[in-house]
């Protein structure tokens, strides 16, 4: 990691995140949260205040120590345990049906290859579990969806790896997961080529019946 990756971008990111915003949309997709869960892409820890108390333990990965200090500090305020995984979400080292939950906030645009880790996710999820997600991705109006394909590269670096043109719903179903509910939004305080947001849940998809075939 450079010297911008491992301290500038995380300070900037952190205080933008943690706008007013950010913070409402956190706290009503968590609410739906509930036992043992897991968080792809734990950050600088910004969701762990929006936690109910129906969780009862948190695992997280994420392959890069940002603002570690930060992160301790709001994981010490945390009336769960939590233990992080300093790994990339594409090969997730836990059993199969390990998990209530899989929650996911503006981390799928930045992850490498998004459908392996979400099908990890699927792997991963109880067969009555839930994926909650809540990302930012390509745009439904083609003016603004051209100014991402435009900008994409440019936002690599600057975002350390975010793209702005991802079809967030797309890659769910792609990996296998059913969603079951869909919100798609603009947000107020974000330009609309990285503020058109995913918002909803997702179940493991049953397998086809022998029926059906």
């Amino acid at each position: 990691m450079g010297l911008y990756s491992r301290y500038i971008f995380p300070r900037l990111m952190d205080r933008f995140m943690s706008g007013t915003e950010f913070q409402q949309l956190r706290a009503e997709l968590l609410q739906a949260a509930h036992g043992h869960v897991l968080e792809i892409g734990l950050g600088t820890g910004l969701n762990l205040p929006h936690y109910p108390g129906s969780v009862s333990q948190l695992r997280a990965v994420d392959p890069a120590p940002l603002l570690p200090a930060r992160l301790a500090e709001r994981s010490a305020a945390a009336s769960f345990p939590i233990e992080v995984s300093r790994i990339s979400a594409e090969r997730l080292p836990y059993e199969d049906r390990t998990f209530d939950c899989v929650v996911s906030t503006w981390t799928l645009c930045t992850i490498p290859d998004p459908v392996a880790a979400l099908r990890e996710i699927r792997r991963v999820l109880k067969p009555d579990g839930t994926f909650l997600f809540l990302e930012h991705g390509r745009s439904e109006n083609r003016k603004i969806a051209a100014w991402q394909d435009r900008l994409n590269p440019i936002q690599n670096v600057v975002g350390c790896g975010c793209h702005l043109n991802r079809k967030i719903d797309r890659l769910i179903v792609e990996a296998g997961l059913t969603i079951t509910k869909l919100d798609r939004f603009t947000m107020d305080s974000v330009p609309r080529i990285g503020g058109t947001m995913y918002r909803g849940t997702a179940v493991v998809s049953a397998p086809e019946s022998p029926d059906a075939r």
